[in-house]
């Protein structure tokens, strides 16, 4: 069954406020041979973590929930009652996230599912007057006040780790060709950033990721920006689509690898990162233009990338070239 497609949320800030400890107790026994204190200690209040799921929708849940909260340890009580230590909560965020503490610099990611990190440290529970007794003090009056827990302001992004990234100039056919991949499987599934429209797709476990917005410039923040060239970073295969209809395929190819490039070199080693990815070139809808045509673009695109091969949706054996490259990948994982 085919999932819904849904608005996926990739970058949310949000509070986080792990519980408070609950208060000391002050109290005395009421019995006339007995008549020291009897305060309990305050509960502990609740710690905060993040885990990974493989579900890329979970930080939707942030999109009316801007605060969570731990609840806070109890009182204690009169009788030597300490309070209750109060639940931890576990919050379920994609694998991929990565997570800013914007009042610490703090920066953690979430790469694994079931991977679980303690973001906030609930508050200790305060001493009753029962601790603070002693030969000269045999009625104290003395008690503590519970430790806050942590409370911060947290940032979460999703950074895709999808196995190949669909790459490309607008409308080169890289969401076809994930419907394609996808919708015969029945494993699709979709997802709208904001209000734009990449797309994510699994195909037997592997899984594709759309990365759209990348025209000449986009590194600097030109038409969608470094908004989803963020979602390369993790990816290994490149599945760089040119069309065919282009009337200079070199260049195409050239203005998306150098935007890569771009990006990535952040840390001054932008081509090195580019060079680990495999790349395959498929100039897509070959069914556009002459037999003569094709040859020429194929044998100029070889040149730049010997692993470059026509494509078109249409075509059943092209496709199923995609399938072969796509269940090796799926063997290697």
């Amino acid at each position: 069954m085919a999932l819904k497609s849904a608005m996926l949320i990739d970058n949310v800030t949000i509070k986080v406020k792990a519980g408070d400890g609950g208060r000391g107790a002050v109290a005395f026994n009421k019995n006339k041979m007995a008549l020291g204190p009897v305060g309990g200690n305050g509960g502990d209040g609740g710690d905060l973590y993040f885990e990974g799921v493989s579900d890329l929708g979970m930080l939707s849940q942030f999109r009316n929930i801007k605060v969570v909260k731990a609840k806070n340890g109890g009182n204690g009580q009169g009788n030597f009652i300490d309070g209750i230590d109060s639940d931890d909560i576990t919050i379920k965020i994609p694998i991929g996230s990565v997570i800013t503490n914007l009042d610490t610099k703090i920066v953690q990611e979430i790469v694994h599912v079931g991977e679980r990190i303690l973001i906030a440290y609930g508050g200790r529970g305060g001493k009753g007057n029962f601790r603070f007794r002693g030969p000269q003090n045999t009625r104290p009056k003395e008690f503590q006040f519970g430790k806050p827990g942590d409370d911060f302001t947290i940032r979460l992004e999703l950074k895709l780790i999808a196995d190949v990234g669909l790459i490309g100039l607008p409308n080169v056919g890289k969401s076809s060709l994930l419907n394609e991949l996808t919708d015969a499987k029945s494993k699709v599934a979709n997802y709208q950033f904001t209000t734009l429209e990449p797309h994510l797709g699994v195909y037997y476990g592997v899984v594709l990721a759309d990365i759209p917005g990348l025209i000449e410039g986009a590194s600097k923040g030109k038409g969608l920006g470094i908004k989803f060239l963020q979602h390369i970073e993790r990816t290994k295969t490149i599945f760089h689509l040119i069309s065919a209809e282009s009337a200079d395929v070199i260049a195409d190819y050239k203005v998306v690898r150098n935007e890569l490039e771009k990006y990535l070199s952040a840390d001054q080693a932008g081509s090195k990162l580019l060079a680990k990815k495999k790349e395959y070139v498929f100039l897509s809808k070959y069914d556009e233009v002459t037999e003569k045509d094709l040859k020429k673009k194929l044998a100029a695109l070889r040149k730049m990338n010997k692993k470059t091969s026509a494509l078109s949706i249409h075509d059943v054996d092209a496709l199923e070239k995609v399938k072969k490259i796509l269940n090796t990948i799926q063997k290697g994982k």
